[in-house]
């Protein structure tokens, strides 16, 4: 008798041997399928860096009958992180555009053109064109500028960026405690005026304020320091270009 309890207990130990097998199994096939998850989806910035690299090797535009995040079909221009790139032919247009503009309204004091590694950056000098100094309300005249750019840049696809920038000298209103809150507010009546009034899709526009962090000159005299004050509407090359 005490044989068979041995063997009856030992038997039953090995039934449920099996349990554990199974149970390092289905740990071993979530693991897996964790991992295949993680890799199915995809780095946008990866790819696009991927895509503009092999681009460049070639030396051409990408080819193949697909649509890259770089070359969207219309149904992926709205979606958000897949911006076109900004077409050359465009931006040299644009150019051609508004320094005509600028010499015809004599403006080269007060509207500037750049080239940069983010895209094509319209600076306009807030004093005279924009806004009264240490306000954000627009200025009268500035309707027909905003317009005139708003004219050209709604013939791209490419992403618009609104940044305002002051100088150094500190504010401090109930309405404006910083530069801080200043150049973000003009960056945003540019951007709701752009929308409202010129019509431009907002999910192509956006806007931000860097106060007195990225001055064109040094803040050293009331010249340079009128230099600075200034709103840049950046015609982006892509959205993930590096800052200047």
């Amino acid at each position: 008798m005490p044989k068979k309890k041995k063997g009856h207990a030992g038997g039953h130990g090995s039934s449920e041997r099996w349990l554990l097998t199974y149970a390092d199994m289905i740990t071993l096939l979530v693991a897996f399928f964790i991992m295949l998850y993680s890799m199915s989806v995809m780095n946008q910035s990866k790819f696009r860096r991927l895509a503009i690299s092999i681009k460049s090797g070639f030396g051409g535009s990408l080819e193949g009958g697909g649509h890259s995040p770089l070359n969207p079909s219309p149904g992926m221009a709205g979606k958000p992180g897949i911006l076109p790139e900004l077409d050359m032919a465009d931006a040299s247009n644009i150019k051609h555009e508004l320094k005509e503009y600028i010499s015809n309204k004599k403006l080269q004091n007060e509207l500037r053109l750049t080239d940069t590694e983010r895209g094509l950056v319209v600076s306009i000098v807030t004093d005279k064109m924009l806004f009264p100094k240490g306000e954000a309300d627009v200025k009268p005249q500035a309707a027909q500028l905003l317009e005139e750019v708003s004219s050209l840049i709604q013939n791209t696809k490419s992403h618009v960026r609104v940044e305002g920038h002051t100088d150094s000298l500190p504010i401090s209103t109930p309405k404006y405690p910083s530069n801080w809150e200043l150049s973000t507010a003009r960056a945003v009546v540019v951007v709701r005026y752009l929308i409202e009034h010129c019509g431009m899709d907002p999910r192509r526009i956006s806007a931000a304020g860097f106060a007195d962090s990225r001055p064109l000159v040094p803040n050293d005299t009331e010249a340079h320091r009128a230099y600075n004050r200034r709103v840049d509407i950046v015609i982006v090359k892509t959205d993930e270009s590096p800052p200047d």
